[in-house]
């Protein structure tokens, strides 16, 4: 890359930092200001460092890499995590922007690939089927308590309603996917493996579009299923899992079981992590680990699981 460039985006601007010349500019969150941006960058490839801002980042992103700009989007909470090691108190826009033009370059962040117009749909399904899910839980608990008559049929109206809007929501999945053969076929490697269901596996897709190019320990790291080792001098305290991709862990703690209860090699590993005196969680998470660095590996490979060469 020739230059970075960091890139504040809010719902009506985008702040611009050039950091070769240290050059500040603002374009509009439009179809006009994303002509004049691209224009204003020029025809050389940049590295361009934006934060993760759901809708608004998504033009952006179809503009700048329809025209071979290498894109690095970066979590929110890790570019705030620079500028305070950075000593950058300060936070407004222009200072952000520069921040994420410094932080481009001084980590070397590697581009990432832009999400398809289809995975942009099927994420926005995705997110909408768990709010949705959310719903139903909500009318069913409030059901349980209800006894106005009047109540009673609002919450299995809406009830009716949320079943209705999940079968639309899982019938435009399935279609979108099936229209991609790339997609179509690693949902069906995914749907392979012992315990993971359509759902899941959307959510895989969705959460974790990375599966396949990455080494176990990547995997299972990106899922913030790697035990974290916490030492310090003689101290020594537990490992423990965090950090990664929240909605990845969710998305498996149920396939974990069902694996569990269903399949010989899930269960026999289960078991013997039991019987070596390993708290029931912490063996669940050892299966959720597993079945990411699995799914990694039958991916990378173009291959369904097998009961003979799991």
């Amino acid at each position: 890359m020739q230059d970075t460039i960091g890139i504040d985006i809010s719902k009506d601007t985008f702040d611009i930092h050039r950091l070769s010349d240290r050059r500040h500019e603002r374009f509009g969150n439009d179809k006009a200001g994303l002509a004049a941006l691209r224009r204003w960058i020029g025809k050389a490839p940049v590295r361009v460092v934006y934060e993760a801002t759901g809708r608004y980042h998504r033009d952006l992103e179809a503009v700048l890499g329809a025209a071979a700009h290498s894109l690095v989007k970066v979590n929110p909470t890790r570019a705030r995590r620079f500028a305070q090691a950075t000593s950058q108190g300060a936070k407004t826009d222009r200072v952000d922007a520069a921040m994420l033009a410094r932080m481009g370059a001084v980590l070397d962040l590697d581009a990432k690939p832009v999400r398809s117009e289809t995975m942009h749909e099927i994420r926005e399904l995705h997110v909408a089927r768990l709010a949705l899910n959310k719903d139903r839980t909500a009318c069913r608990n409030r059901l349980e308590a209800a006894r106005n008559r009047v109540v009673l049929a609002q919450l299995r109206a809406r009830l009716r309603q949320v079943d209705s809007q999940l079968a639309q929501i899982d019938t435009e999945l399935a279609r979108l996917i099936a229209e991609d053969p790339a997609l179509a076929r690693r949902q069906a490697i995914l749907l392979s493996i012992p315990g993971i269901g359509a759902v899941t596996a959307i959510a895989m897709i969705v959460e974790m579009p990375e599966l396949g190019t990455m080494d176990p320990k990547e995997a299972a790291s990106l899922a913030g299923l790697a035990p974290i080792t916490r030492e310090s001098g003689k101290w020594k305290g537990r490992s423990k899992i965090g950090g990664g991709r929240r909605g990845v862990r969710n998305a498996l703690y149920m396939p974990a079981l069902v694996a569990i209860r269903h399949n010989l090699h899930f269960a026999d590993m289960y078991r013997k992590l039991v019987e070596a005196g390993k708290p029931a969680k912490l063996a669940i998470a050892a299966i959720m680990r597993k079945l990411v660095i699995l799914a990694n590996a039958l991916i990378r490979d173009d291959r369904k699981w097998t009961e003979t060469a799991p």
